[in-house]
């Protein structure tokens, strides 16, 4: 049986996927196209200018997967991965903490909150407890 809020939250899950999902298109999107700006951002970051284009199909694919209900959550592990390569580059060079170093954490936790209200199997992985409220 459902939860009394259960389409509520399944409904906060989809919205927060898709705008993760807008997110990650536009970013894969500008990396696969080779944009002169993504190219010197990898090089300030200290790669080749040229793995912006893998890096983009990469997200693309991972986005995908995260966005098909059914592959969901190998989605994203995948870009749980990518996030933590983003927060490690940006973390070595110095940029600023809480606008570059950090903005994949808060995209983590977006994807993840959203896989999490509209998945029971996750819900049940890693439940939340409210104390009871006092009678």
């Amino acid at each position: 049986m459902e939860q009394p809020h259960g389409k509520a939250m399944t409904w906060t899950g989809r919205i927060l996927a898709v705008l993760v999902g807008l997110f990650m298109a536009f970013d894969s999107i500008i990396k696969v196209v080779g944009m002169d700006v993504v190219t010197e951002s990898f090089v300030r970051l200290g790669y080749d200018g040229g793995v912006s284009r893998a890096i983009g199909l990469i997200e693309v694919a991972a986005t995908l997967l995260y966005l098909w209900p059914r592959t969901a959550m190998l989605g994203a592990v995948l870009l749980t991965g990518i996030y933590g390569g983003a927060i490690a580059s940006h973390l070595r060079i110095g940029d600023p903490l809480f606008s570059h170093t950090l903005f994949g954490v808060y995209l983590g936790v977006a994807m993840w909150a959203g896989l999490w209200l509209r998945d029971a199997r996750l819900r049940a992985l890693f439940p939340i407890y409210l104390p009871k409220a006092a009678a």
